[in-house]
């Protein structure tokens, strides 16, 4: 897993050489900025995973300078400010913040709220499907996305229903991440209805128990899709995607 890159805001040198460094002391490469100039040309410059952006910075806004990347960019943000009020943080949040931290704040709870926030993203951006038609190849198969077809090793088509298919996608979108069964039900809107795990689960568990039965060699004894216990499935192998 990749170092997270942060970019910390904050117009007091103090506070900002304070956040930069204890940051770094717990592993993450930390970025000082001021201004919203400052912001944006670390974006153009390279990745950055999570901002640290405090509301009050001098005659800039935070609040504004959140609302303005809200339209161009998906980082996650953290409002850092003196300013504790619920109608306060309300503001943060309604700006398209992720979290809204109060100054003075204990370093270990900013850490905490920071890998909270970045395990969000992450799991966030990893269940969502690569919607354009692409060309998946795993382990010695290949999923045609432009013609939808499923093609085992030694060159066999093999049939998909539509449910089978939607499922396959998600695994391909997230390989070796452990998925819920929940997980899974909600990227496929199995149930459509959330207020029902028991009967998610048990209809998970028998569309995998079908696409095993097509891609697997040993369906009763898995390669590809594992039981992850305690969680759900994981898809064991790796994946590489072609763009059509």
């Amino acid at each position: 897993m990749a170092i997270p890159r942060l970019l910390v805001v904050d117009d007091d040198p103090d506070m900002r050489h304070m956040m930069c460094q204890y940051l770094r002391q717990h592993g993450c490469i930390a970025l000082p900025a001021a201004t919203e100039a400052d912001v944006h040309r670390h974006l153009e410059d390279g990745r950055i995973d999570l901002i640290l952006l405090d509301v009050m910075l001098g005659d800039e806004s935070g609040l504004e300078i959140c609302q303005g990347l809200r339209r161009d960019h998906d980082v996650p943000i953290i409002m850092v400010s003196a300013l504790s009020a619920d109608h306060q943080r309300m503001a943060g949040y309604e700006t398209g913040a992720d979290d809204y931290i109060a100054k003075p704040f204990n370093p270990e709870l900013l850490l905490a709220r920071v890998r909270a926030v970045l395990s969000r993203a992450r799991r966030s951006s990893s269940l969502i499907y690569r919607r354009r038609i692409q060309t998946f190849h795993f382990g010695g198969w290949v999923y045609d996305g432009k013609q939808d077809e499923v093609r085992s090793p030694d060159g066999y088509q093999v049939t998909l229903s539509r449910r089978e298919t939607a499922l396959l996608k998600v695994l391909l979108a997230n390989p070796h991440i452990p998925l819920t069964r929940q997980e899974i039900a909600t990227a496929l809107d199995v149930t459509g209805d959330q207020d029902q795990p028991e009967a998610t689960g048990r209809a998970i568990d028998v569309l995998v128990g079908r696409l095993r039965s097509k891609i697997e060699t040993d369906p009763k004894a898995p390669d590809m899709i594992r039981t992850e216990r305690g969680t759900g499935y994981v898809f064991a192998v790796d994946v590489t995607a072609e763009p059509d």
